[in-house]
């Protein structure tokens, strides 16, 4: 079995992860550390993948500004995504040649972390083969989006923990507009601390892809 090295980042902003990922790619291609789980919650911030059009922010820039909200252009696949507190985000550095050959197989794998994250919390859920993520019932909790250089993963999933559900109303997130987003806390009528959310994601994780931590 292979090591992962989870980090648990706290609130940390949207440029200052994304250097510390590109970082951690070149060092993981050159096969300085292990495989890397980055674990934090972002300030508001939405990210545009390859995919993403102007059109998909619905509000003016007045209306982010008030809020604290950046926009951030970025090389994952997909297109608007919303990050902020409540949201518990991972960041995935994987060697794919030593999981997973197939980058559907290593989404996959991501889908069923939350698939069983959710059924300790009794809460059905499941994939739906048009979108990616992971949904219950039509409703997305769980968002996923991956990048892949010299076949190291970068970026991952947002899990909506507690996150404010309302700022989903800022895009069409992941370019779906019939469908809805939930939360853990809204689903369970309780709050969650993000401290136990992460070390369930984090007991799937590992569980799923067959490691153990470091």
């Amino acid at each position: 079995m292979k090591a992962l090295d989870v980090r648990d980042l706290g609130r940390i902003g949207y440029p200052e992860a994304f250097a510390l990922q590109k970082e951690l790619v070149a060092r993981r291609i050159a096969e300085q550390i292990p495989d890397t789980l980055l674990l934090l919650e972002h300030p508001p911030v939405i990210t545009m993948g390859k995919s993403a059009a102007d059109e998909d922010i619905l509000v003016e820039k007045s209306v982010l500004e008030a809020a604290g909200a950046t926009v951030h252009r970025i090389n994952r696949g997909g297109e608007a995504t919303y990050h902020g507190p409540g949201q518990l985000v991972g960041y995935v550095i994987i060697h794919l040649y030593e999981k997973e050959r197939a980058l559907r197989s290593f989404i996959r794998n991501l889908e069923e972390v939350f698939i069983r994250v959710l059924s300790e919390y009794r809460v059905d859920a499941d994939r739906d083969e048009a979108h990616r993520g992971v949904w219950v019932q039509d409703e997305k909790i769980t968002a996923i989006g991956i990048a892949v250089s010299q076949r190291v993963t970068m970026h991952g999933f947002a899990f909506n923990v507690s996150t404010d559900l309302s700022h989903f109303g800022w895009i069409v997130p992941c370019g779906i507009r019939d469908r809805g987003q939930t939360s853990l806390e809204r689903l369970l009528g309780r709050s969650v601390p993000m401290v136990e959310a992460k070390k369930t994601v984090t007991t799937a994780f590992i569980d799923v892809f067959g490691y153990t931590s470091t």
